[in-house]
């Protein structure tokens, strides 16, 4: 695909339900007693895999115009399948139903497509066995996975990283456990697990870094809104700050505080972007506007960076256009993700002649030289599709997008978006 320089982006968009939140609601009202109606639902291609698994466990999932209907079976009602369950690309969807299936009275196998069978699980394994599970893995660390039927037991955890992933996997299996669930975390990562958990009825405490969980007798069904994800966000908000005479405002985007570290990065790098028709809700949710603006060098690193994991490869891209050095630490964990995303970026930066340094934990960014055109790899990977579509948007000369269908994980229309904008 080729990617044209843009003039201002303008006008108003909305962009994709939340992945982390679309998986979630349907795991979860799988699991409860009732009716779950879902509107907002990303019907991308890792939260479809979530609603196959599901189907093939016995729970009638239908698809409308504008919701998604789930029957749930209750917390001990799902079948053993007649096949193996397919993950696609979907990490989310491969650790998270670890902790489901670890409670279950079937023996069930799991495994994904090659991204997924090269991804490392041996972390979600670890704490589930402590509860009791009996799994099975390629190299006792790589799917396919084989699940057996076991009994669970509570345990306190302590996380070695923040990991929202991680985290949920031991609360889902907290709800087949015997005793109290909990998880210390060394950082606040996401919490749409818990949250949700309390929406359907569930005892879960928080208190600074510790989630206890008390497991329940029973989930009560509730209807649940899903608002716009801020990772699919990221990339219209990096593409407004760096292109000149760009306003844009992204509407509906879900800014839980657990979420928010793009917002805080860019701020911290100049970008003018402002919050309004702020509401409240089971996550809250406000517009987003963007503005054009010139941007320095940032440090990123710490506690913040599981608040903005996903969007670094677009932070990455405005630290390019940034006057300045940024330097991105303490972000191993992207090279677990669908690809190696601090090689890959590294790797593509440099074709657009950005300055960039690998390092072990992320990268240095020495912008102030604008950046040109270059045929891009993707690497399968929808995030860094994306970002190199923004990256092309505000270089000098056209460029190349290899696979860019790869975005259908995340976000189908993201390309008709960016023509739209650009018209």
């Amino acid at each position: 695909m080729q990617i044209q320089p843009c003039g201002p982006l303008r006008g108003e968009i909305t962009v994709p339900g939340d992945k982390s939140i679309s998986h979630r609601a349907v795991m979860l009202g799988a699991l409860a007693n009732g009716t779950t109606h879902i509107t907002g639902f990303l019907m991308g291609e890792d939260c479809l895999s979530t609603i196959d698994c599901f189907r093939k466990m016995g729970v009638e999932i239908n698809i409308t115009d504008d919701e998604v209907i789930v029957e749930g079976v209750g917390l001990h009602g799902l079948e053993a399948p007649s096949e193996a369950l397919y993950t696609g690309n979907s990490g989310t969807t491969t650790r998270l139903l670890c902790g489901i299936l670890a409670g279950q009275p079937f023996t069930v196998t799991m495994s994904g497509d090659p991204s997924i069978q090269k991804r490392p699980m041996g972390r979600v394994m670890k704490p589930l066995r402590e509860m009791g599970a009996s799994i099975e893995g390629k190299n006792d660390n790589f799917c396919p996975l084989t699940l057996f039927p076991s009994e669970l037991h509570g345990i306190e955890y302590r996380l070695p990283v923040a990991s929202a992933q991680l985290k949920s996997a031991i609360l889902l299996a907290g709800l087949y456990a015997e005793g109290q669930t909990t998880v210390i975390e060394p950082a606040p990562s996401r919490d749409h697990t818990e949250r949700m958990f309390r929406a359907l009825g569930v005892e879960i405490e928080t208190s600074g870094s510790t989630i206890t969980l008390d497991p329940p007798e029973d989930l009560h069904a509730v209807d649940i809104a899903v608002p716009g994800d801020i990772s699919s966000a990221a990339f219209f908000l990096v593409a407004g700050a760096i292109i000149p005479g760009s306003e844009l405002t992204i509407k509906n985007v879900g800014v839980n505080p657990t979420r928010t570290g793009v917002l805080d990065v860019l701020r911290d790098m100049g970008a003018d972007i402002t919050e309004s028709n702020f509401r409240d809700e089971a996550e809250p949710v406000c517009d987003l506007t963007v503005k054009y603006s010139k941007l320095h060098g940032v440090e990123i690193g710490g506690a913040i960076i599981p608040r903005l994991i996903d969007e670094l490869p677009v932070i990455a891209v405005a630290a390019a256009f940034a006057e300045g050095e940024t330097v991105i630490r303490d972000a191993q964990e992207l090279k677990v993700k669908e690809s190696n995303r601090i090689a890959a970026m590294v790797t593509e930066l440099t074709k657009a002649g950005v300055d960039v340094e690998e390092t072990d934990d992320g990268m240095i960014v020495h912008g102030g030289a604008k950046p040109h055109g270059a045929s891009f790899e993707t690497y399968k990977d929808h995030r860094i599709a994306m970002s190199l579509a923004v990256l092309g948007l505000a270089a000098e000369g056209a460029s190349r997008i290899d696979k860019p269908e790869v975005v259908a994980i995340s976000y189908p229309d993201f390309f008709n978006t960016l023509e739209r904008l650009g018209d």
